[in-house]
């Protein structure tokens, strides 16, 4: 019990509450109308101090701490007992007669003060039987922050006392609960950053007008932004705004040539070893399909230095030996970069390659040749995968003529040449690679 007393004006002023049934020096006696209003509107989200307050008592008179009292003595008792044990048994007991009668209107008052607080507790007991089984319904396979961020919409909109209740119901800690909600600054501010990390990440993955992985979109940052963003940190911004990479699907139809009897095939110089360091020694090359227009299909050959860029491209609607032929022809003619005096073509074992003309034509050009194995892609992966990526990226169906892919095409290849920056290229361009292969030389 509070050791403040009341003196006679004290005692004056809170015996004209209505509340008040009697007071002494030491001790207030509440009417159980206002116990009753008190666990209703303390079960609304209201606190003891502003309880009171707005009943018409003066906590400075009072005291804190009698407040404070009260309010456990009453809780414990509602919990325990329910509405009955918030009546004062104590003038039952005693058989001693009421020191007044109420008034008429005082009875009115009561009983509609009664009625009050057991139709607000069956609102209460609604929303809480709505809310429990929303939470339950809704908390299978989310992160506890999403656990969280219920639990609080729940307490936000009346449940503001049932905190615990909430938090063994989704069998999440009050200790993580009250952690989450003492971040929301820390979460927010993260948030903005996040945003604005994603602008940036979002002009790198279209940089150029072509969609990256985030790998290079990574090196394109820290080359063309001149910002440092570790790949963790980019993959889940990637996830969080939706940002994805066009994958290559798997082609089940592998369509080898198979080499007439009179083409001849050669040994596997190269090795697998693509990664040689010289500019213009081990070229590779391939042929692949581009469909355009309503039903026509095109044909791509490029040749790649294994160590660098694109050398050499020819785009036909014809899949005759001269779309080989002449990729060959283009490469001899171009002056820069210059090929390596033991160049030599690497290719698998079609049809165009075991030519002996195509043979021939290598020969008098001054190049060797190489082959991979029989229906081993693995052999030729750096062509492969240019093929592959180049697929992502240029949409060859939306072209209507031959012209217009060929503008595609070589498009492309001047990106993938000059702004394409490749994480085993020690995070530069094709070019610029080849230019610091030169250097070192």
């Amino acid at each position: 019990m509070s050791k403040k007393r009341f003196n006679e004006e004290d005692r004056e002023n809170l015996s004209r509450n209505k509340y008040v049934i009697r007071v002494s020096d030491k001790a207030i006696t509440y009417s159980d109308e206002f116990k009753q209003l008190f666990i209703d509107q303390y079960m609304t989200g209201k606190t003891p101090r502003e309880i009171f307050e707005a009943n018409g008592f003066d906590v400075n008179v009072i005291g804190m701490k009698r407040v404070e009292q009260c309010a456990d003595r009453w809780k414990k008792a509602y919990q325990q007992g329910g509405i009955i044990g918030l009546v004062d048994s104590r003038k039952e007991a005693s058989g001693r007669p009421l020191r007044r009668e109420l008034s008429q209107d005082e009875v009115i008052a009561k009983q509609e003060a009664r009625i009050r607080l057991l139709e607000s507790q069956v609102e209460l007991l609604k929303k809480l039987d709505t809310k429990e089984r929303l939470l339950v319904a809704k908390r299978m396979n989310l992160s506890k922050a999403k656990l969280f961020e219920l639990i609080k919409d729940a307490v936000d909109q009346g449940l503001r006392r049932m905190t615990r209740y909430l938090c063994e119901l989704l069998n999440v800690s009050r200790s993580g609960y009250y952690s989450y909600i003492h971040a929301a600054d820390s979460r927010l501010e993260r948030a903005r950053s996040d945003a604005k990390a994603g602008e940036l990440i979002k002009k790198a993955f279209q940089r150029r007008g072509y969609k990256k992985g985030s790998r290079s979109i990574k090196m394109a940052l820290e080359n063309e932004f001149g910002i440092i963003y570790n790949l963790k940190k980019i993959r889940r911004l990637m996830k969080k705004f939706n940002i994805i990479c066009p994958h290559r699907k798997p082609n089940p139809y592998k369509r080898m040539a198979k080499a007439p009897l009179e083409h001849r095939t050669l040994p596997n110089i190269l090795q697998r070893d693509f990664r040689k360091g010289i500019p213009g020694l081990a070229l590779l090359t391939d042929i692949t399909y581009l469909p355009y227009g309503c039903s026509e299909m095109a044909y791509l050959s490029t040749i790649l230095d294994a160590s660098t860029e694109v050398l050499s491209h020819n785009l036909s609607n014809r899949l005759t030996l001269e779309i080989a032929t002449d990729t060959i022809d283009t490469l001899v003619k171009q002056r820069r970069p210059k090929l390596h005096k033991d160049a030599f073509i690497h290719s698998d074992q079609g049809s165009h390659y075991t030519s002996p003309k195509y043979q021939e034509l290598l020969k008098q050009n001054g190049l060797g040749q190489s082959m991979s194995r029989r229906g081993n892609c693995w052999d030729n992966a750096p062509q492969e995968s240019f093929f592959g990526h180049m697929k992502d990226h240029v949409d060859s169906r939306s072209c209507t003529t031959l012209k217009e892919l060929q503008r595609e095409i070589e498009r492309y290849i001047r990106y993938y040449n000059n702004h394409r920056y490749q994480w085993g290229l020690k995070k530069m361009t094709p070019v610029q690679y080849r230019n610091h292969l030169l250097l070192a030389s």
